[in-house]
């Protein structure tokens, strides 16, 4: 056995690395992501296919607050950022969590980028932060507060958010080094150097340079947000090591931080949690955001007017 990375030789990383086989079958999951997005643009206000940039993969789906939970002013942003290893899905996959957020009176933006191997990492990691930059200069527009950006995303997503929250990078891209008030990378990647030694690196190309470059463990900023980590129970021992790694390190840095444990989840199906207000992640998340959930009306009982 050739060990590669930790203790691990080139099919073990490959089994550790394999989000789709924690799953019977990732196609419902797929599909109700596909189909939940789907609702939440036919059903709530909002800017669709917003361009952040010239290429056509450049947009943003954007959903204005519920009136009933506008406070008049500036609301805080909630912007997420598909998985799918960097080659799959979109942004037409990623609003599922848009009326539980829009409801308890945050915007909400879908982030779409370009996917591997068409493009390279370091022009993904560039257009989401060309995106944060876009969404910094114009929320304001939809009702949102630049000053109260919180970014989220899934696997990938979960290692862009990540590369958002990297230091190095903000006075290029014309934006203040706090444009990130909060964060919750779920299930992320944040130390890309296995990769290189896996089934992933088919389609990614990485060099040992490149995974360092966009690995954001090793990027870690001077001054920090407050963190959410998650990740489903079903993950592998990689997977979950890479998140308590990177907590660990933002919290010895002196950065807030906590992980929010979701049993019963997989990979995929805690994404759909944050639909649901009423789960410890989306609860972790709205504290951090500021917000509250809308009060749940019980039947038979009309709300108070006083």
């Amino acid at each position: 056995m050739v060990t590669l990375y930790r203790h691990y030789d080139r099919a073990g990383l490959d089994v550790q690395y394999n989000a789709r086989a924690t799953v019977p079958d990732i196609g419902p999951i797929l599909k109700k992501y596909a189909e939940d997005s789907a609702a939440a643009r036919q059903s709530l206000d909002c800017g669709l296919d917003v361009p952040f940039g010239d290429h056509p993969d450049e947009l943003l789906d954007i959903f204005r607050p519920a009136p009933e939970a506008s406070s008049g002013a500036g609301a805080p942003v909630f912007v997420f950022i598909h998985g799918g290893y960097w080659r799959l899905l979109s942004k037409n996959d990623s609003s599922s969590m848009a009326p539980a957020f829009t409801q308890a009176g945050a915007v909400v933006v879908s982030v779409n980028y370009s996917l591997a191997p068409a493009v390279t990492l370091d022009r993904i990691v560039d257009q989401n932060r060309r995106a944060l930059a876009w969404i910094h200069r114009h929320i304001a527009d939809y009702g949102g507060d630049p000053r109260r950006i919180h970014v989220c995303g899934s696997s990938a997503g979960g290692h862009l958010v990540g590369a958002l929250l990297a230091g190095g990078w903000h006075a290029s891209y014309e934006v203040p080094p706090d444009v990130i008030r909060g964060a919750a990378p779920l299930s992320g990647l944040f130390d890309l150097r296995p990769l290189v030694h896996t089934h992933i690196n088919e389609w990614m190309r990485m060099s040992e340079a490149d995974a360092i470059r966009n690995s954001p463990a090793l990027h870690l900023p001077p001054t920090g947000c407050p963190l959410v980590i998650s990740y489903g129970e079903s993950e592998t021992d990689e997977f979950k090591r890479q998140s308590d790694d990177y907590l660990a390190a933002w919290q010895q840095r002196g950065f807030p931080g906590r992980y929010v444990p979701m049993p019963g989840t997989n990979h995929y199906d805690i994404v759909l949690t944050l639909n649901d207000p009423a789960s410890p992640l989306t609860r972790a998340i709205f504290e951090q955001m500021g917000l509250a959930p809308a009060s749940p009306r019980i039947p038979g009982i009309l709300p108070s007017h006083d």
